[in-house]
Parts: structure tokens; C-alpha cells; sequence
């Protein structure tokens, strides 16, 4: 599969960065950042959601996917849905 570009999710500004809607899929057999489910990213975690474990797995593969820092990365929405609010910082927007 292609690697998606930042740039290439919907998005939209504030708070100093970037705001990216993410749909996760806890206790799957493997992590991976899967593509686009509707305007949304697509995320499988290995990790079940259990005291926020799923979502410091979720900063963790995307600071990697995207080759950021993990303190760039922070979850504004959602921390216990699997629909979560993105913000992530220090870049620039396309």
C-alpha cells in the first residue's frame, strides 16, 4: 500500500497546527496505519483500550508514519472512542 502524505488527509487548522480526525481499531492483529475511511485516517492497534494504552499506541505509530516527534502529536478528542481528534504540531501546512 502507498504511503499517505500528511498533506493528502483532510485536515483542518488551529491550536498551532493541524487537526486530523483518526478512526482506531483496538485488539487487531497487528499495527498499521491502514488509509482513508471516508474523511477520516484508519488505524489498526495492537493494543486494547485499556487505561489509555490504545492511545499512547496511536501517538507512537503516527510520530513514526509520519516521521514526527511524539510531543507533536497530541489527542485533543476522543480518548475514549474509536473516532479521536488529532492535533499535530510543528510542521507546515501544505
Amino acid at each position: 500500500m502507498k504511503k499517505i502524505e500528511l498533506s493528502e488527509i483532510p485536515h483542518r487548522t488551529g491550536r498551532g497546527g493541524i487537526i486530523i480526525d483518526v478512526k482506531v481499531e483496538p485488539r487487531a492483529s497487528r499495527t498499521e496505519v491502514v488509509g482513508l475511511h471516508g474523511d477520516a485516517l484508519k488505524v489498526k492497534l495492537t493494543s486494547p483500550p485499556v487505561e489509555g494504552r490504545a492511545n499512547r499506541q496511536l501517538i507512537e505509530i503516527l510520530s513514526k508514519y509520519f516521521g514526527l516527534k511524539k510531543r507533536q502529536i497530541e489527542l485533543v478528542g476522543g480518548s475514549t472512542s474509536r473516532m479521536k481528534t488529532v492535533l499535530i504540531t510543528g510542521i507546515e501546512e501544505d
